[in-house]
């Protein structure tokens, strides 16, 4: 079901086959939920870094620098 992962400059990403075993037993909403919460977690732990970075900024700067990050844009 799975292809074997490559570890490469080409590909950071890997799936351990146990989780890809446990994810394949979830549902298609279960997974878009844990996808969710995993996004709304490192966008909580990006905001916290730059605002501890970055005192001087508002909200509003700080919310557009996450955006940035997170959608990758203008790397």
């Amino acid at each position: 079901m799975f292809s074997k992962a490559r570890l490469d400059s080409g590909q950071i990403e890997m799936l351990d086959d146990a989780m890809a075993r446990v994810l394949s037993k979830k549902t298609p909403a279960e997974r878009i939920s844990i996808g969710f919460n995993m996004w709304v977690s490192a966008r909580g732990m990006l905001m916290t870094h730059l605002r501890k970075s970055h005192p001087e900024w508002d909200d509003d700067l700080l919310g557009k620098e996450v955006a940035r990050r997170l959608s990758h844009l203008g790397d």
